[in-house]
């Protein structure tokens, strides 16, 4: 699973001059906890989170609700490009302690993924996960020539013939459901 597959998008984004009672209102509206700062270009240059907002009306920050965004972001800040593997984003959140990553295609914002985006692909039962799996496999090649089996997030696919192409389309395909863990393909005879 790739941060394209579960990122929210279009990212809700703010810019550097948008006022702090108008992001928190984003925030609150969307039920997000940090919103990405980008410049004209859609380049992250800053995240605002809910404790940077809280800060100024709560906490040791002197800004007014009607300050820019800039005065409170936390900078710099990164963006993770589109091919991101889900652990490795769920890595970053729990090593950086963020919960909000601006997703980029190049250098522009095209989602954002969150814990919460995260948790969902947890809590995917392993019969759901077969479902989607077998659904995408059989628009893909047909219906009746895959055998998909599921524990615990890792998919096992069998089939009559396999070469390394079709291999390959099958494993992303499989691998781009919420809550894959790892997709294995393998012809029926060497899963007998």
């Amino acid at each position: 699973m790739l941060a394209q597959d579960i990122m929210s998008r279009p990212a809700v984004t703010v810019t550097p001059g948008v006022p702090i009672r108008e992001a928190a209102a984003l925030l609150a509206s969307h039920g997000f906890t940090a919103l990405p700062v980008v410049d004209h270009a859609q380049r992250v240059v800053g995240i605002v989170a809910e404790a940077d907002l809280l800060r100024v009306r709560y906490g040791t920050d002197s800004e007014s609700l009607g300050a820019p965004v800039e005065e409170v972001m936390t900078s710099p800040a990164f963006g993770m490009p589109v091919g991101t593997p889900a652990a490795l984003l769920a890595r970053v959140m729990l090593d950086d302690r963020v919960r909000c990553l601006p997703i980029v295609d190049g250098s522009r914002v095209v989602g954002v993924v969150t814990r919460r985006d995260l948790v969902r692909g947890l809590a995917r039962t392993d019969t759901d996960i077969a479902a989607e799996v077998r659904h995408r496999l059989e628009v893909y090649g047909g219906p009746g020539g895959w055998s998909v089996s599921v524990r615990d997030g890792e998919v096992t696919i069998g089939t009559e013939f396999v070469d390394a192409e079709v291999q390959r389309v099958v494993t992303a395909l499989a691998e781009g459901v919420l809550g894959v863990s790892t997709a294995t393909v393998r012809t029926t005879s060497d899963s007998s």
